[in-house]
């Protein structure tokens, strides 16, 4: 890097995605002159798109670092997701394993290794290489996938294809993942406390029931038509999520609070971290962008496949980003780094 490529001032960064104001920048200076990537590097793209033949291809890659216990259905499920809300059917899997040399052991490969397999099966998804390497300088261990789509048709749904006048709707609920991950992650006393030890459990099995991945409510919703944009948020939670849609698609948005399902177990294990579920990962839920007159159309859809849904906002010409909080209209708050990065940090 040159010094002319430097900022003014050097900025120590915190844990979490890069700051966006950071990303935009350097995404700017990518040249792509090759006229089969379809879908290059832009904000709120989450996967590239590039024609091959006669073949859609759908390219993702996704790592897993916040997450130890149950890390093979995290990288599977991450990955799948990105490459599901672009309209695609995730397909090939390759995954590099880093181990920490303090604690690599064969029981531990030979535990996550089998995961990985297991999660792929289980989601009809082929496993075709990687790399695994016992790794200096790390506490925990890594994942990181790269998957392979295809999508029918050719059709790509885009994070910059709402408009305004679109519905915005949410399945499932908010913060899944978070939930999850502090569940089993944090130590018992810390997360425990005056928690019944029920409600923990609970919170541990929303990896499962009713899981991280949204594969098939974007199919799902995608059969209904009207489509127009769909996102999977992830860290920064749903209010990152909203920003990036809402900046992808130069619009503006209003969603309302008392719209947004956010899960019981939420309004008791968050406020012991003072964690906003806005700001907290929330892969597990899908937020859909469509047109007016198939927005009861996806959300019946989705109950008959029992999936819970809601409408929770609109898209707008822009440019306010606006959340409607007990009648009262503020600014859609802004995370630069997702609410549970900071027990990582």
């Amino acid at each position: 890097m040159t010094n002319r490529d430097k900022s003014p001032k050097e900025i120590r960064l915190p844990v979490g995605k890069l700051p966006l104001r950071i990303l935009e920048d350097y995404l700017k200076k990518i040249p792509i002159g090759d006229k089969n990537v379809l879908v290059g590097p832009q904000i709120g793209e989450d996967a590239a798109v590039i024609a091959f033949g006669d073949q859609t291809l759908i390219f993702k890659t996704d790592p897993i670092t916040f997450a130890t216990n149950d890390i093979a259905k995290y990288l599977i499920a991450v990955n799948s997701n990105d490459i599901a809300t672009m309209g695609g059917i995730p397909r090939y899997m390759l995954t590099t394993l880093l181990l920490p040399e303090a604690t690599a052991t064969n029981y531990l490969a030979e535990d996550i290794l089998s995961g990985i397999i297991e999660a792929c099966n289980e989601a009809e998804i082929t496993l075709v290489g990687g790399h695994t390497e016992i790794t200096y300088g790390i506490d925990r261990p890594i994942t990181v996938g790269f998957m392979i789509g295809t999508c029918p048709e050719g059709k790509i749904i885009k994070t910059s294809g709402a408009r305004p006048g679109d519905l915005i709707l949410l399945s499932k609920g908010i913060p899944i993942e978070a939930l999850a991950i502090l569940a089993k992650e944090m130590p018992h006393p810390v997360i425990g406390g005056n928690i019944d030890g029920k409600i923990i459990q609970r919170a541990k099995d929303l990896i499962i029931d009713p899981g991280i991945s949204v594969v098939k409510e974007a199919r799902i919703a995608l059969a209904q038509g009207g489509v127009t944009s769909m996102h999977d948020p992830t860290e920064g939670g749903l209010a990152t999520g909203l920003l990036e849609v809402a900046r992808a698609s130069n619009c503006g948005l209003e969603v309302y609070m008392e719209k947004i399902p956010i899960l019981d177990l939420a309004k008791v294990i968050l406020p012991k971290f003072n964690m906003d579920p806005l700001g907290a990962i929330a892969s597990g839920a899908l937020i859909v962008c469509c047109k007016k007159q198939n927005a009861g159309k996806i959300l019946d859809a989705w109950k008959a496949a029992s999936i819970s849904g809601a409408i929770i906002g609109r898209i707008t010409q822009g440019p306010d980003l606006v959340l409607y909080r007990e009648g009262k209209r503020m600014s859609l708050p802004v995370f630069e780094r997702d609410e549970i990065a900071s027990l990582f940090s």
